[in-house]
């Protein structure tokens, strides 16, 4: 039998019939207990297994991460802060840091905004749907299939041959020498940030047109009648209530920018000053074989990752609160 089919009977049957076969015993085991223990016992023993998972594939490799990243380069001795002070002293790690900061604004801006201007243009025109399923369809295609994609947009050569790739021809088209979009610094950075909210940008439209859709038409077609111009309304009711979602949709964005890897890794490996702290990471483990200065970084990482998502979750609470 073909491996491949029996994993997949192995997922289809025996993944639902162990978690079936899971809840019969627990709830066989429940009825030995004392009718008082029953409700106090039950939650935890249903939440056991994910509690398992989440300390064996969550838990403890962040513990083990932690402390390779004070350790030296065999995980045998303990180095104290040399690897975070490898990190803040050396030109490449502090380019990554400067770079993911330039992430974090600009894809978040172009992402955000355009998802904005998109679900408002859009809102109420015929062709709605197939407007908006246009700009969500990037999201469909992997982070790689979209960098082999815009390769072939940012294609360079030298100038006088033929430009193949799709922005060149269009630049000397017009009279213009070629540009090495993926070379010239900073402009590179840019161009990298540009395919992340290519992706990005269906994302933050689904969500925040949908929080469109949620408010009254009655309180706009209201402002509108006393006089209100469509720009007053937008800056004065629409926005405003939006906030709440645009804030969501933004840290998501933020967390998204700090985590940058796959784009940066196909187009150009963190060459010509593109570097940021995921491809970083991944290069001190893998090229150079540095697995306490990789946690290190992937510590630096889950610092920077930590704050945001605090701030989510007490705005999701605050907004639970209000209902």
């Amino acid at each position: 039998m073909d491996p491949r089919l029996l994993t997949a009977i192995v997922v289809v049957v025996g993944v639902p019939a162990t978690v079936i076969g899971y809840i019969i015993v627990i709830e066989q085991l429940l009825r030995l207990a004392p009718n008082v223990w029953r409700p106090r016992l039950r939650p935890w023993l249903w939440l056991l297994p994910a509690l398992l998972f989440l300390t064996v594939f969550l838990v403890y490799p962040t513990i083990n991460t932690v402390i390779l990243s004070f350790q030296d380069k065999f995980s045998r001795n303990f180095v104290g802060l040399l690897n975070y002070q490898y990190f803040f002293t050396t030109s490449d790690t502090l380019i990554a840091l400067r770079n993911n900061a330039i992430w974090l604004v600009l894809l978040t801006l172009f992402a955000v905004g355009g998802g904005l201007i998109v679900a408002i243009l859009f809102d109420r025109v015929r062709y709605e749907s197939i407007a908006k399923s246009v700009v969500f369809l990037p999201l469909a295609i992997s982070f790689v299939g979209a960098s082999v994609i815009w390769n072939f947009m940012y294609a360079y050569k030298t100038p006088g041959e033929p430009q193949t790739g799709t922005l060149n021809a269009v630049v000397t088209s017009v009279g213009f020498d070629p540009i090495a979009w993926l070379q010239e610094t900073p402009l590179n950075t840019i161009m990298l940030i540009i395919v992340a909210a290519w992706i990005w940008t269906g994302f933050c439209m689904v969500i925040l047109s949908a929080a469109l859709k949620g408010i009254s038409a009655e309180l706009l077609e209201a402002a509108r009648v006393d006089g209100a111009t469509e720009v007053e309304v937008f800056r004065h009711i629409t926005f405003p209530l939006l906030l709440p979602t645009v804030a969501v949709v933004s840290t998501t964005m933020i967390i998204t920018a700090l985590k940058a890897f796959d784009i940066v890794y196909v187009m150009t490996n963190g060459n010509f000053d593109t570097e940021v702290i995921a491809n970083r990471m991944y290069k001190e483990l893998f090229a150079f074989s540095q697995p306490g200065r990789a946690s290190a970084v992937a510590v630096i990482l889950l610092i920077l990752i930590v704050p945001v998502m605090i701030i989510n979750i007490r705005r999701f609470r605050e907004q639970e609160a209000l209902r």
